[in-house]
């Protein structure tokens, strides 16, 4: 099989730096194409990153000499490759505007950015949850007109780690009516080079602009449904979120406590449901998809991030600590790396999805 060429808009950044360590020698894609601002531009990619490529491994031998282009340049990609990721660092309307300029362009956009998560026919995915609102994508091409392009975005890191184990309830048949979620979140969260450290040290920070109401908010689209060609969001869920950074290099840690709609599983069977839960990544074999995609650990201390975080290839979500909550009906601990499934790695998977249903072609 020819591979796909991707693009990658932003590549210089720490997303954009992630995509491409985990693309690296990916069996159905092939970065082809770099781009980033425009005093980037022209530079070959090791050289606009000299001195700040930050990820542990070596840049890899692939891109290293590819040559940056302007992200603004949406011919030049157009010809380099079949569709981008998109990691670009830019004031939310920007990038609004230049995933649209790609996608009215025949370039198919998955993009790692917030601008469209809210946008009433851009899917908003994660893959094991609803793969099936990529049935929108169709709409979307002919609301704006669009002929091969669209876009496709993946959610805020900080709900990943806990709405894959909440989903499997609910579709074992066991419907959740509302969730009091306390979140760690790590430093890198943050992007680099993160908060300072003489505020992290020694310290956790009780607030983080705008995380809880997208903790709250954006669950209620993954698990909403498609009518007349937009979203209808789920509303028979209430979510209250606490979001805190904490001292850790990478891994979002969130404490749930949760109520059921009727009559509560028993622990044994909410454990069983876990181990037993697939989903359509799974079922398809895609490459990044983690087998099983949830982890459950039953020592009394886990999971932890640093022992827990790379489960699966840094894809899987860990749980643990399951037992009965005197106010709500359970409570448990749920774990999942942010810059791998919550960022790159999430959005990978998406366009894996994308590809074996046909929406991604050479």
């Amino acid at each position: 099989m020819k591979k796909i060429r991707a693009g990658l808009i932003g590549a210089t950044g720490m997303v954009g730096q992630n995509y491409l360590r985990l693309l690296k020698e990916h069996p159905w894609f092939q970065v082809t194409y770099v781009a980033a601002s425009p005093r980037s531009a022209g530079k070959k990619y090791s050289e606009a990153v000299a001195g700040r490529w930050i990820m542990d491994e070596e840049i890899p031998e692939e891109v290293a000499d590819l040559i940056v282009g302007d992200a603004n340049d949406v011919e030049e990609a157009k010809a380099k490759c079949d569709f981008v990721f998109s990691a670009v660092e830019m004031e939310k309307q920007a990038v609004r505007e230049l995933e649209e300029k790609y996608a009215a362009n025949d370039i198919p956009v998955v993009s790692n950015n917030s601008a469209h998560r809210h946008t009433e026919d851009v899917p908003m995915l994660i893959p094991e949850i609803n793969a099936h609102h990529t049935d929108i994508i169709p709409y979307q091409q002919k609301n704006r007109g669009w002929n091969k392009g669209f876009i496709v975005v993946k959610p805020n890191c900080s709900l990943q780690s806990y709405l894959t184990p909440v989903y499997a309830l609910i579709k074992a048949g066991y419907p959740v009516e509302s969730l009091v979620i306390t979140t760690l979140q790590a430093v890198s969260g943050a992007g680099y080079p993160g908060p300072a450290s003489i505020n992290m040290i020694d310290n956790i920070i009780p607030f983080i602009p705008g995380e809880e109401g997208k903790t709250e908010r954006e669950p209620l689209k993954i698990l909403g449904s498609i009518k007349n060609g937009k979203f209808v969001y789920y509303d028979a869920l209430r979510i209250s979120a606490h979001c805190n950074r904490v001292p850790i290099i990478d891994g979002h840690t969130a404490c749930v406590s949760l109520k059921f709609r009727s009559a509560p599983p028993s622990l044994d069977e909410i454990i069983a449901i876990w181990n037993e839960f697939r989903a359509e990544p799974q079922e398809l074999n895609l490459p990044s998809a983690p087998q099983p995609p949830i982890v459950y650990r039953d020592e009394e201390d886990r999971p932890q991030p640093r022992k827990d975080r790379n489960v699966g290839k840094g894809m899987a979500v860990t749980v643990g600590r399951l037992r009965e909550c005197p106010v709500m009906d359970i409570r448990f601990v749920a774990l999942s790396h942010n810059t791998i499934r919550g960022a790159a790695g999430g959005a990978i998977l998406s366009a894996e999805l994308l590809k074996a249903k046909g929406y991604l072609a050479r």
